[in-house]
């Protein structure tokens, strides 16, 4: 091929165009200028800089970034080169709930059950917290009546560790819970989680797949622990994360009013309800039985 393209001459009277044809050269081969390699070089650092400042960017963003300081670059370039240098952007997962099919599932069981007491139910999920870097992940546990949060867990993995973790936490500071409720995700369906809580005789309870409403006050805290204060906070690291999280579940738990419980903190209704729990058993303590 390259010996016929050298037999073209642009100084015959015979055009560029039957020239091609007489020989079956494609056009585009014999106007074809062999690129330049350093030039990639070039653009492989600036692309290495722009992610190193910016890992959320795609190849899309960081190509509007070159064509705007002036480099005249196409998007399959930079794609390329970014699969190269093996750099891609640092997003959100769909979603953090992935199944092991694998994995043995259980029934929901608080369908039509009537939620009477603290630590009758606890809800458990786990969150993704943006960084400035990428993301960590937040599981917490939450209970149901009272809407307290029993236990949290800050992690930058998506494992079953940090889940054991927050129940772990959960249960050093309250009464052990008659059912935990949960997402089908793998952290919640494997081994070590079922284990746990069958050993602690907990009641294992799963949302059905696509059922987030079945999980709904969990999913509430995260849209308050996100929207009402860690965005506000300006929290972009770690370590504002783990500074601002403790305050979070204070405020949370002691201080924030919630609609559902007629404007009451969870905290004031755990006292109601232990105080209520005292009064009666005092009362049936004197009565006499003849």
């Amino acid at each position: 091929m390259n010996e016929r393209v050298k037999m073209i001459d642009k100084g015959l009277d015979l055009s560029i165009f039957a020239q091609c044809d007489l020989l079956l050269v494609s056009r585009s081969v014999f106007y074809y200028k062999p690129k330049n390699r350093s030039d990639d070089t070039v653009i492989a650092n600036l692309i290495s800089e722009i992610y190193r400042q910016f890992p959320v960017y795609g190849y899309r963003r960081i190509h509007a970034i070159l064509r705007r300081d002036g480099h005249r670059i196409n998007r399959k370039c930079v794609l390329r080169l970014m699969r190269l240098l093996n750099l891609k952007a640092i997003y959100p997962c769909p979603k953090t709930t992935q199944r092991n099919r694998e994995h043995s599932v259980f029934p929901y069981l608080l369908k039509d059950l009537k939620i009477m007491k603290p630590h009758q139910v606890w809800q458990v999920d786990i969150t993704y917290l943006r960084t400035d870097a990428g993301f960590i992940y937040l599981t917490a546990l939450i209970d149901v009546f009272s809407r307290y949060i029993v236990g949290w867990f800050l992690s930058n993995t998506l494992d079953s560790y940090s889940c054991l973790q927050a129940m772990e936490r959960a249960l050093k500071e309250h009464k052990t819970p008659d059912i935990t409720n949960s997402d089908q995700g793998s952290q919640f369906t494997g081994q070590q989680w079922i284990e746990f809580l069958t050993l602690m005789n907990i009641k294992i309870s799963m949302c059905g797949a696509g059922r987030s409403n079945d999980n709904a006050f969990i999913e509430r805290l995260w849209r308050t622990i996100k929207y009402e204060f860690l965005f506000l906070e300006g929290a972009r690291n770690v370590a504002d994360y783990k500074r601002l999280i403790p305050i979070f579940v204070t405020w949370y738990n002691n201080e924030r009013p919630h609609q559902s419980l007629k404007y009451q903190t969870p905290a004031k209704m755990l006292k109601k309800y232990w105080k209520y729990v005292y009064e009666k058993n005092r009362h049936c303590d004197n009565v006499i039985i003849i």
